[in-house]
């Protein structure tokens, strides 16, 4: 059966039923229809929080089509629950690009998802449209004051990067000229579009503490420069307060049920080259005060997501992670062992066993943040017995334990030792959790800590263009925010080429961005894409309605 065949045959319980079971009382939701609903910020519970344990799920190097780890944070949250641990999964919306371009939705997969999968795969509360709205409004707001002779603040158009955004892969918007047809039609410019998972409105969305922080945070947005040289921020457009107003209801985090009737928690889903690639800091407080266990998970590798996770947003959030699960898979070994994309549902035991160093060098980065960690093996049907065990063998005598999840096919029965290991970790360990760099250090030494302890790399070169950002930034003040890298996710290089465990690159900087309003800097490495494009055969071309409204072919 494929995954929404499996969805569709599960009988949905109603949300409130589901919100009952952890403490929601009815009138504490805001149901859309009778299988998801928003849930109030006042549900967050500072004292809860603290006696809660949250676990982070992240991978290795992914391949293209990636690892599951939204499956497996799915599966393990089950397991938990099977196992008497009151147990609620954190995760990210899933973008409409993937969905009808090459990787298809994010809810998780077989029995290990959360529903309903097609209302979230879709529209969903329409969270992103929200963003997508308040993001938009700045750029008008923007070019209208380019526009006008009066109430004018005179912004260097050459300054002004703010593109606007559309959730859909369309690579023929990613640089367009406005502003054409004469004067009454604006001010003709060079801008272009990103996907809406790449806005700035989304990392702040994430970051967020309440509206209140949401509506300061837009007015740190910073716009561009005047002609004379004085910094625009979007609280001089006087954009927040409606900008914060469409985001209204966007703020509070969304509550499903997983394929066992279990809650889960879905909100934001930032990019995690270019942001910070995790749900949102409401969304995991809110599973902090429901729950005794948080199971939440970051985007692509741990050298992007997680790292950001850790560095960014627990940093910012005052959150400290009690374990890691990293998410391995015997084809992902495979092709960091040497094996084409083709050849990775074929067994072979030797390519396996060379792509493991890069497995080791994510266990290597992990124990940098001072947060123990557990392997799970995502297993799919075309992994052999052999290759597991020579995985397992490799680690015996060590302190790493690996555990099998077999979650796509079992559901939570397929993850019980990792669910115990996971508890284990984090009964017997008062995490020593801490960031990586501190705050106050240079932006060099920040990006030199990350690339040298993270990456592997063995020194960092700067563009003439990144010297000037990094002149711009200290001008600002703004020297003393995180960094938030934005590189290639297949490779722990910035070369996607470079697979397995490279050693003896160069990191080259292009271009540092400033994202002030969601409080990080954005050092660019290599070419990266925030509107992608869809593949030759796009998965839209396979999705279908009939005329009682069932959907096919979303996966």
């Amino acid at each position: 059966m494929t995954d929404i065949e499996i969805a569709q045959s599960v009988e949905l319980r109603d949300i409130r039923e589901v919100a009952s079971r952890w403490g929601i009382l009815e009138d504490d939701l805001m149901v859309y229809g009778k299988h998801k609903a928003k849930l109030p910020l006042n549900l967050i519970n500072e004292e809860k929080m603290r006696q809660g344990r949250l676990v982070l799920v992240s991978a290795i190097s992914p391949t293209p089509a990636g690892e599951g780890k939204t499956t497996v944070t799915i599966g393990l949250s089950e397991a938990m629950n099977q196992t008497g641990r009151n147990t609620i999964p954190v995760l990210r919306e899933p973008s409409l690009g993937p969905v009808f371009g090459m990787k298809g939705g994010a809810t998780g997969g077989g029995y290990a998802q959360v529903l309903p999968m097609e209302d979230i795969n879709l529209h969903f509360t329409g969270d992103f449209a929200a963003i997508e709205k308040a993001h938009n409004l700045l750029a008008a707001l923007i070019a209208n004051n380019l526009h006008q002779v009066q109430n004018n603040l005179q912004i260097d158009p050459r300054t002004v990067h703010w593109k606007r955004v559309m959730d859909m892969n369309d690579r023929s918007l990613r640089r367009i000229i406005t502003g054409l047809g004469g004067t009454s039609s604006g001010i003709p410019r060079e801008t272009g579009f990103d996907i809406t998972a790449a806005s700035e409105i989304m990392a702040i969305l994430c970051l967020a503490d309440d509206l209140e922080n949401l509506k300061a945070r837009f007015g740190n947005i910073f716009v561009g420069f005047t002609f004379d040289g004085k910094p625009v921020y979007a609280r001089d457009l006087k954009a927040t307060g409606a900008m914060a107003a469409l985001m209204k209801d966007a703020i509070k985090p969304n509550l499903v049920q997983t394929i066992e009737g279990n809650a889960a928690i879905i909100h934001g889903g930032p990019f995690a080259n270019i942001a910070q690639g995790t749900n949102s800091v409401i969304a995991t407080r809110m599973g902090l005060s429901l729950a005794d266990y948080t199971i939440t998970e970051a985007g692509f590798g741990f050298d992007l997501g997680a790292e950001k996770f850790f560095d960014i947003k627990c940093r910012d959030a005052g959150l400290k992670p009690q374990a890691v699960v990293l998410v391995a898979t015997i084809r992902a070994l495979k092709y960091h062992g040497g094996a084409p994309l083709h050849e990775l549902k074929r067994p072979d035991v030797a390519r396996l066993k060379a792509g493991i160093p890069n497995l080791e060098k994510h266990l290597e980065n992990i124990r940098h943040f001072g947060v123990p960690a557990v392997v799970a093996i995502n297993r799919f049907a075309t992994d052999t017995d052999a290759e597991i065990e020579a995985l397992q063998a490799h680690f015996e005598g060590s302190d790493v334990e690996v555990h099998v999840a077999d979650v796509w096919a079992k559901g939570g029965a397929g993850a019980h030792s990792l669910a115990d290991a996971v508890a284990r970790l984090t009964e017997a360990n008062d995490t020593a959790f801490k960031p990586l760099y501190d705050n106050s250090w240079s932006v060099e030494q920040k990006i030199e800590t990350i690339c040298r302890t993270v990456y592997g790399a063995k020194a960092i070169d700067y563009t003439l263009q990144a010297r000037k950002d990094l002149r711009k930034i200290a001008e600002l003040g703004l020297d003393k925010l995180p960094v938030c890298i934005a590189k290639t996710q297949k490779s722990l290089s910035d070369n996607p080429e470079l697979l397995g465990r490279p050693k003896d690159f160069v990191v080259t900087i292009r271009e540092i961005e400033l994202a002030a309003g969601a409080g990080f800097l954005i050092p660019i490495t290599g070419t990266i894409v925030r509107m992608p494009g869809l593949p030759a055969r796009p998965a839209a071309e396979s999705i279908d309605i009939d005329r009682e409204g069932k959907i096919t072919g979303l996966f």
